[in-house]
């Protein structure tokens, strides 16, 4: 139940209008509020003395100048803001690939900005109701006009400030390190201090428990699902993994022992969705990063450079992961393995981070050398042996892949010298 409401209030996340919708009804309260107090004389407060109103202090008729000046200009700049923020999709959409729209769209600064003006244009809106000139029973709500003022202020600081965070937030700089904090804040909490403990060689093949519906697997309920299994004296293998997709009708889990309520125990365990979710995918950031890293090499954008600066980051992600360990996707409860859950190994992160890259950098001697230079530090910080061997496959493929697709004698000269700078570290830990 916890993964599931983990995942509710990450879709939240995604929700483009959400906090808007609630700004405006912020500001729909504050303007109730602020014609309260103009009418409650709190405390002897009085707004229409002028020993005691600091704030706005003129008629009924230039209160309703201004709130509709306030109301005209600020839905205007609210369109306009929109407008940006579309256009900067788009081209983020085209450049960096359509799953990065994610990022944009989750971007709690863009909702808030959206959500002042459209809370000012309300807010203007709700006290102009109330301003009422001498043919109507006088009444001029004098602090609530104050705080349209001070919205209307605050609303043109935010559009200042909001052209700056566009034009910053599409450089491909910019979104490479956002995701790469993704990426290292999933490291950190994907990983594990020390070594847990390894599954059992034989697991179930039987019992196959499917459940109703399909879609991306976003979230599995560990700690509910190993409790029900250990209750009942069962061991449960998962088959998917967050990230994957699940047809209709595929058997998700084997049981070591029938159970008669197995198929509703495990549909309640696991959540799904349209899309991945990084909630709980360790590679859902790495593949962000690919894709930005791919697309650079598209004959359309040819941009070395960014596909160079996406390898850098990815291998600072590896060398974070030299210090950790991977799970082994044994979940225990009193000393017997209740869940075995498929997870992501070193061999497959290398695999994520590196083959599509390799694939489409063929040709790229930039790239095939940042990749060794990328390998060679994160050899020379793991201390692992099996790890360093994935390493080591991966240079060789590079290397491959340039002998193969290098024609100019010099630059495969370079990128020779290069791994044999990477395996004189890999064997001794000091370069060649």
């Amino acid at each position: 139940m916890r993964a599931r409401i983990r995942a509710w209030i990450e879709y939240l996340g995604d929700l483009f209008w959400l906090r808007p919708a609630l700004i405006v009804l912020g500001c729909l309260g504050l303007a109730q509020l602020g014609v309260w107090l103009e009418t409650a004389h709190i405390a002897g407060y009085d707004a229409s003395s002028p020993d005691q109103n600091w704030g706005y202090s003129g008629g009924a008729e230039g209160a309703r100048a201004l709130l509709s000046a306030v109301a005209s200009s600020t839905i205007g700049v609210a369109g306009t803001t929109f407008s940006i923020t579309i256009a900067a999709l788009t081209l983020a959409s085209g450049q960096m690939g359509p799953r990065l729209l994610r990022n944009f769209t989750r971007d709690a600064r863009n909702q808030i900005v959206l959500g002042i003006f459209l809370g000012t244009f309300a807010y203007a809106l709700m006290v102009l109701r109330t301003v009422r000139t001498v043919q109507e029973s006088p009444f001029v709500p004098h602090l609530a006009i104050t705080g349209a003022i001070a919205l209307a202020l605050l609303s043109l600081a935010t559009l200042v400030w909001f052209v700056h965070h566009i034009a910053t937030s599409i450089n491909v700089e910019t979104v490479v390190d956002a995701v790469h904090r993704d990426l290292c804040s999933a490291v950190a909490a994907r990983t594990l201090d020390s070594a847990g403990m390894t599954p059992p060689a034989r697991l179930p093949k039987a019992g196959g428990i499917t459940v109703t519906g399909s879609g991306y697997l976003q979230a599995v309920d560990e700690d509910t699902l190993a409790e029900w299994a250990h209750g009942h004296g069962a061991t449960v293998a998962l088959r998917v993994r967050p990230g994957d997709y699940v047809p209709s009708g595929f058997p998700v889990a084997f049981l070591s022992a029938g159970i008669e309520d197995a198929e509703a125990a495990i549909t309640r365990a696991l959540t799904f969705g349209r899309r991945p979710a990084a909630l709980q995918d360790l590679e859902y950031s790495i593949r962000q990063l690919v894709e930005i890293a791919v697309r650079a090499l598209s004959p359309g954008i040819n941009d070395p450079f960014t596909a160079g600066s996406v390898v850098d980051h990815l291998g600072d992600a590896l060398c974070r992961v030299a210090s950790r360990h991977l799970p082994t996707g044994a979940v225990v409860r009193e000393g017997r393995v209740a869940l075995v859950l498929p997870v992501t190994d070193y061999d497959g992160l290398c695999d994520a981070m590196f083959h599509s890259i390799r694939q489409n950098a063929a040709g790229s001697v930039h790239v095939l050398a940042r990749m060794l230079d990328v390998l060679t530090r994160v050899a020379e910080v793991e201390r692992l042996t099996n790890r360093s061997a994935e390493l080591a496959r991966h240079a060789n493929l590079v290397i491959a892949a340039a002998r193969r697709d290098v024609a100019d004698p010099n630059d495969l000269a370079d990128l020779e010298a290069r791994h044999v700078q990477f395996v004189a570290i890999r064997e001794d830990g000091r370069p060649a």
